[in-house]
């Protein structure tokens, strides 16, 4: 019997642009939810442990703002987004 291993999209992140692309899709329909949800989705592709060395944050503090009912605060988010090297922009 063949066995289906569950579909995980961190899989198909580990590209920078493919990456990018998937969180300025995301931040097309603005709901925090699915925004800091495909953070998380990007965090886990780049690897939880990396990005905490990179920021300065707790692996623990980054499972809990990025996790299913985390809020991260500005700061949290501007030194992911930097470690992850993606940009966030406004524009009119």
């Amino acid at each position: 019997m063949e066995t289906i291993a569950p579909f995980d999209v961190a899989d198909y992140l580990s590209d920078p642009e493919t990456a990018q692309a998937y969180l300025a899709a995301v931040f097309e329909d603005g709901d925090a939810d699915e925004i800091r949800s495909a953070l998380n989705d990007i965090a886990r592709a780049h690897g939880i442990t990396d990005l905490s060395r990179e920021t300065g944050l707790s692996r623990e503090a980054l499972y809990k703002a990025l996790g299913p009912s985390g809020n991260p605060t500005l700061t949290t988010l501007l030194a992911v987004t930097k470690a992850l090297g993606i940009r966030l922009s406004v524009a009119a």
